[in-house]
């Protein structure tokens, strides 16, 4: 089953130029790959910024509300216990349990968000499988096309590749 095309570059300078050509070509289902972080490869690829914080304060307000909730009902309302005088709402006792719980569900929602983000688990991709991906650990510089994009023609994304100045353009292919 064909998946698309992974080329190679030989510097970071180019695979940001050749991102951006892509990019600006109408090109939306890529990705890079190189040894080290790339300053810049997020705005040459045309990425957004992630909703992930979003979702972690989204977390973090359920769960500091869901803790004072329960705390105001199972100490307020259901079972109330007189002593001392003590206000059936002490906010000031109330501090750990709110503090437990807001980490808590913020924790879920980043680590369950961030899955989700990343479409993962995904256990193994077809691109794995070529020998030459193995340099991008190292010392390769490589951009792939998936084949899933809107734009995506066999022999157009062949040739613009290879016009983009791409070194080394190989089929990704998944076999059984």
């Amino acid at each position: 089953m064909f998946h698309g095309y992974l080329c190679e570059v030989s510097n970071p300078k180019e695979l940001i130029n050749l991102s951006k050509k892509v990019r600006d070509s109408g090109y939306v289902n890529f990705d890079t790959y190189s040894p080290f972080p790339i300053h810049g490869i997020d705005k040459a690829m045309g990425i957004q910024a992630s909703i992930l914080p979003w979702l972690s304060f989204t977390g973090a307000c359920i769960g500091l509300f869901s803790a004072i909730a329960l705390q105001v009902w199972t100490n307020g309302i259901d079972y109330k216990i007189i002593l001392s005088g003590k206000p059936f709402a002490a906010i000031p006792a109330f501090i750990p349990v709110t503090f437990e719980l807001t980490i808590l569900f913020t924790a879920f929602f980043t680590v369950f968000g961030m899955f989700a983000l990343n479409k993962l688990p995904r256990w193994n991709r077809p691109i794995f499988n070529l020998e030459s991906f193995k340099k991008s650990t190292c010392s390769g510089f490589f951009l792939s096309i998936s084949s899933d994009d809107k734009n995506f023609d066999t022999e157009k994304t062949y040739n613009f590749l290879k016009r983009s100045g791409a070194l080394n353009i190989e089929r990704i292919e998944e076999y059984d």
